[in-house]
């Protein structure tokens, strides 16, 4: 509960005031006639208040103390011979007092913490510049006190740092998917000599074999794609989806209601959907689509099926990469259709949740942003 009101500007308010207490009674200990520790003398006002009790009306002020004013000083007059102020007006004094020093821990508190924000804005766009391909935003290492510029030398380092590593992965990644492509292509060739009962599963296999590949590839360039996402006729594309699907026969169908264009890659989005189609079809025998309209502006498209669902502490694992959930070891696969399919939506800026229905089967939820 405390956690929430610790904030900058709390901390430098009350450092403030305890610098200005304890700065008023270091000086009266030791500077002051009279004063200090074991004294008979009250503790005085801050000299920067005025005199009297907050609590109480002013009463008549107390004798002066022996006063010698010193050579050249005439006209100085002890403050303790000062008249005390009445109660209404000390608490108004007090108040504007506490007013002024608030606002300046607050400008303080947001002039302190600007390097901070820089740094948190930087931190947050760093994830999404590396998904999308770019080079992070470096911050101005020439700007700040040397704490903030040595900071922003770090975060800087770091941020080139993940980009070799995102570039070298995906050059990586790129070269052994093109690679593949002479042995596969070698294996074709060598499957006439094969016994005619073996040649269904070897075709099988190196198919499987390349779709793995012409899919590395494809996310590869998506994820390299450099153009901005643009307005996407979100309906439109479902619609050509299921069409192609239903020509191959597979049972799929399509319920689209008016809904505002999405932003984001016409090419990932095509491959997002076309993941959670296939994986419907895989797993619970059909699909059935439908694009949405969203009450904050966002369109949803559904992808449901009857198949067996997932545990709901499964959900999370199903998009990890390469894991296969149990009692889907007898399906063809790699485990990566739900990783993918969630990394180019973050990409662009859209939300993919699974969540089993209450009727039984799985429903996929895309949401996008709108254009």
């Amino acid at each position: 509960m405390l956690k929430r009101f610790d904030t900058l500007f709390l901390r430098l308010f009350v450092l403030m005031w305890v610098t200005l207490v304890l700065s008023h009674l270091a000086a009266w200990s030791v500077a002051a006639p009279g004063g200090g520790p074991g004294s008979d003398r009250p503790l005085p006002t801050l000299p920067s208040l005025p005199p009297g009790g907050p609590f109480g009306a002013a009463g008549p002020a107390p004798p002066p103390p022996p006063f010698d004013p010193g050579p050249g000083r005439p006209d100085r007059v002890p403050r303790d011979g000062a008249p005390g102020l009445p109660a209404g007006a000390l608490w108004t004094d007090y108040a504007v007092r506490l007013l002024v020093i608030a606002l300046g821990a607050a400008l303080g508190a947001r002039w302190l913490s600007a390097p901070m924000r820089r740094l948190s804005r930087a931190a947050s766009a760093l994830a999404g510049q590396l998904a999308g391909g770019a080079a992070p935003a470096p911050l101005d290492e020439q700007r700040g006190t040397r704490e903030v510029r040595a900071t922003a030398a770090v975060f800087n380092a770091m941020a080139r740092r993940l980009q070799e590593q995102f570039d070298t992965r995906s050059l990586h990644m790129a070269a052994l998917s093109h690679d593949l492509r002479t042995p596969l292509t070698r294996l074709r060739m060598r499957l006439a000599r094969l016994p005619e009962d073996a040649l269904p599963g070897a075709v099988a296999d190196i198919r499987e074999m390349d779709e793995l590949v012409d899919g590395t590839l494809a996310v590869l360039r998506e994820q390299r794609d450099d153009e901005p996402a643009r307005p996407v006729d979100a309906a439109a594309l479902v619609q050509a989806l299921v069409d192609d699907q239903a020509e191959l026969g597979h049972a799929v169908s399509l319920q689209a209601e008016p809904a505002p264009r999405v932003r984001a890659h016409p090419a990932a989005l095509r491959r997002i959907l076309a993941n959670l189609l296939g994986n419907a079809l895989k797993h619970g025998g059909g699909a059935r689509l439908s694009v949405r309209a969203g009450g904050d502006g966002h369109t949803e498209v559904l992808v449901d099926d009857d198949g067996p669902g997932i545990a709901p502490e499964q959900i999370e694992r199903a998009f990890q990469p390469w894991v296969r959930l149990p009692g889907s070891a007898a399906s063809p696969g790699h485990g990566l259709g739900l990783a993918i399919a969630r990394d180019l939506a973050e990409r662009d800026g859209a939300e993919l949740t699974l969540e089993n229905r209450p009727e039984g089967g799985l429903r996929a939820r895309l949401r996008l942003p709108p254009a």
